[in-house]
């Protein structure tokens, strides 16, 4: 099991896939708490160069109270952490965590189908890229 769902955007500038990912993420119920621009932040910390790369972290506030609920440490993995990066084609790569993987960290029976149905919210946004 891949620990990520992911997909590649083409023709498309990497401003225009934040705001189409945020769109998409809006549409399954996610908010966006905060982003970390990487390239920026390593440019000024360690002025070191990559290609543009944005932590989206997105929160759905029903699947982090219900989650928070059956596992309390469960936050280590809130927000979710959603990948917005140019690669080396000029395409843009967008990944996230698969929620089906955090079912078999925590090994709690009661997450395995509250998982299940966050996986399917992230299937249907990356389907809408």
């Amino acid at each position: 099991m891949s620990y990520t769902l992911g997909k590649t955007i083409n023709n498309i500038s990497f401003e225009e896939a934040i705001e189409k990912v945020t769109a998409a993420l809006k549409t399954e119920g996610f908010g966006i708490l905060n982003t970390i621009d990487m390239k920026a932040t390593l440019k000024s910390k360690i002025d070191k160069d990559i290609k543009p790369y944005m932590l989206l972290g997105a929160c759905n506030p029903n699947f982090a109270y219900h989650a928070l609920q059956e596992e309390s440490k469960i936050g280590v993995f809130l927000p979710c952490s959603v990948i917005v990066k140019e690669n080396d084609d000029a395409n843009i790569e967008v990944a996230v965590i698969n929620p089906n993987v955090l079912g078999e960290v925590f090994d709690n029976p009661q997450l395995k189908p509250m998982m299940a149905e966050l996986q399917h919210k992230m299937n249907n946004f990356l389907a809408e890229l």
